[in-house]
C-alpha cells in the first residue's frame, strides 16, 4: 500500500485499488461483502506511518520510502472555487486566488483533475479565458487559460474555439506576450484545438494564421527558460503542419531551419515529432528547398537513423528520400554522410516495414553513387519489394 484508506465497514485498502473497485460498479466491501452506504475514504495515517517506517528500516535492501500522499480535493471545495472564479461580481483578487488554488489542486494529482473536470470546469474556464461573460481582466484570463490547458478538451469545445476568429486571434496575440507562461499556455491551447477539431477546414483556418505560425516558430527558435517550452512548441508545430494547405506558410515563417537547428535539443518523444514534422514539410516544394539549403539537414538526418527509435528512423528515412529525390546536391551530401551504410543496416534491422521500404527506395535512387565493388551494383541485390508509400 502507498495510500491506505479506510471505508465505512472498517476495512483498509490502498486508495487506487478501492477507487478502481468502486469505479467498475461495485457497491460492496471487497472483504466483508457488506454494502457500502457511502464511498467516503478516510486516510489511515497510522498504517501509512508504519509503512513509511518499515521502508526506512529496510533502506539498505533498496526499499524506497513512499511519499506522504496529498489528500484529494473535496468536491464542495472545487464547486466553491469554480463559482468564485466564474462570478463577475466577485472581486478580482478573490477570483484570481480561486483560479490559482484550482491550478494547484490540478497539479497535485490525476484524482484532483478528475474531480475538477466532473464539475463542468471546462465550460467555466473557457468562458473566463476567452472573455465571455466572466470578465475580461487580463490576469484572470491568463490564469484561467493556465488551468484550462491542464484538461483535455472535447471536440465541441475545440470547434467552438477554432470557429471563432476572436478566440483564435486572442491565442495568436498571446504567443507574443511578455509572460513566458502565457506564451507556452497559448501554444498548448493551439495544439489542443487543432488536434481536437476534427473538421479539416477549421484545422486549416487555425493553422493558416500567420501570427500563430510565427509565434510557435519563435518559441522554438529562441527557447525560453521554461521546461515546457520546447515540448509544447514542437507539439504545436507538428499539429499545425498536419494541414496540407498551410505547410508553405510554416516554411515561410522559418519552421524548416528552426527544426533542424533544434533537433539535437529534443528528447526521444519530441525528436520523433520534430522528424515527423520535417518529413511533412518535405512534401511541399518550398519545404524541400528550405531544408536542402540548410547545411546540417542531411547530416543530421543520416545520423538519426537507428539512433533514437524506430519511428524516428522511419521519419528520417522518409525525409532523406524526399530530399534526395528533389536534389542531386542532397544525394551527394547524403552519400558523404554515410547514408549507404545506414540504409543497408536499416534494411537488415527490425525496424518497421515502411522504414525498410523507404530505405530500399533510397538505395535504388542512390545506386549510381555506390562504389563499383559494392553489393549495390550487384545483380544479386533485388528491389522487388519496393512499393510506393
Amino acid at each position: 500500500m502507498r495510500d491506505p484508506v479506510t471505508v465505512s465497514t472498517g476495512q483498509t485498502y490502498d486508495r487506487s485499488s478501492i477507487e478502481s473497485w468502486v469505479a467498475t460498479g461495485n457497491t460492496t466491501c471487497p472483504v466483508t461483502r457488506s454494502p457500502l452506504p457511502d464511498f467516503t475514504l478516510i486516510p489511515n495515517h497510522t498504517l501509512r506511518r508504519l509503512i513509511q517506517d518499515w521502508c526506512v528500516a529496510n533502506r539498505s535492501f533498496g526499499v524506497e520510502r513512499i511519499p506522504t500522499p496529498k489528500q484529494p480535493a473535496e468536491p464542495s471545495l472545487v464547486r466553491s472555487l469554480l463559482n468564485q472564479a466564474g462570478s463577475a461580481s466577485c472581486p478580482n483578487p478573490s477570483r484570481l486566488a480561486a483560479l490559482r488554488r484550482l491550478k494547484g489542486l490540478a497539479r497535485d494529482s490525476d484524482k484532483n483533475r478528475s474531480v475538477i473536470s466532473a464539475h463542468n470546469a471546462r465550460e467555466v474556464l473557457i468562458r473566463i479565458a476567452f472573455g465571455g461573460g466572466g470578465g475580461g481582466e487580463e490576469l484572470i484570463r491568463l490564469e484561467a487559460l493556465a488551468v484550462l490547458v491542464m484538461f483535455p478538451l472535447g471536440e465541441a469545445d475545440c470547434v467552438g474555439i477554432a470557429s471563432d476568429p476572436a478566440k483564435v486571434g486572442f491565442l495568436a496575440n498571446l504567443l507574443f506576450h511578455s509572460s513566458i507562461e502565457a506564451r507556452v499556455n497559448s501554444a498548448a491551447m493551439v495544439e489542443m484545438v487543432v488536434v481536437g477539431a476534427r473538421c479539416s477546414d477549421l484545422r486549416a483556418a487555425v493553422s493558416g494564421v500567420e501570427e500563430i505560425l510565427e509565434g510557435v516558430v519563435e518559441m522554438l527558435r529562441n527557447p525560453i527558460p521554461n521546461p515546457r517550452a520546447l515540448k509544447i512548441g514542437i507539439k504545436a508545430m507538428f499539429a499545425l503542419c498536419l494541414a496540407k494547405q498551410t505547410r508553405h506558410k510554416a516554411v515561410s515563417a522559418g519552421a524548416a531551419e528552426t527544426l533542424v537547428d533544434r533537433l539535437p535539443d529534443f528528447d526521444k518523444c519530441d525528436a520523433e515529432r520534430a522528424l515527423a514534422t520535417v518529413e511533412l514539410l518535405c512534401r511541399v516544394p518550398s519545404g524541400c528547398e528550405a531544408l536542402a539549403d540548410h547545411a546540417l539537414t542531411v547530416p543530421l538526418l543520416v545520423k538519426t537513423i537507428l539512433k533514437i527509435s524506430d519511428r524516428a528512423t522511419e521519419y528520417a528515412a522518409g525525409a532523406l528520400l524526399a530530399l534526395c529525390s528533389a536534389s542531386e546536391i542532397c544525394q551527394r551530401e547524403a552519400v558523404r554522410a554515410g547514408v549507404l551504410t545506414q540504409m543497408l543496416l536499416l534494411v537488415q534491422s527490425d525496424c518497421t516495414d515502411r522504414a525498410k521500404r523507404k530505405a530500399q527506395m533510397l538505395l535504388k535512387l542512390l545506386r549510381d553513387s555506390w562504389p563499383e565493388d559494392s553489393a549495390g551494383n550487384s545483380d544479386d541485390y533485388v528491389y522487388s519489394e519496393v512499393v510506393p508509400f
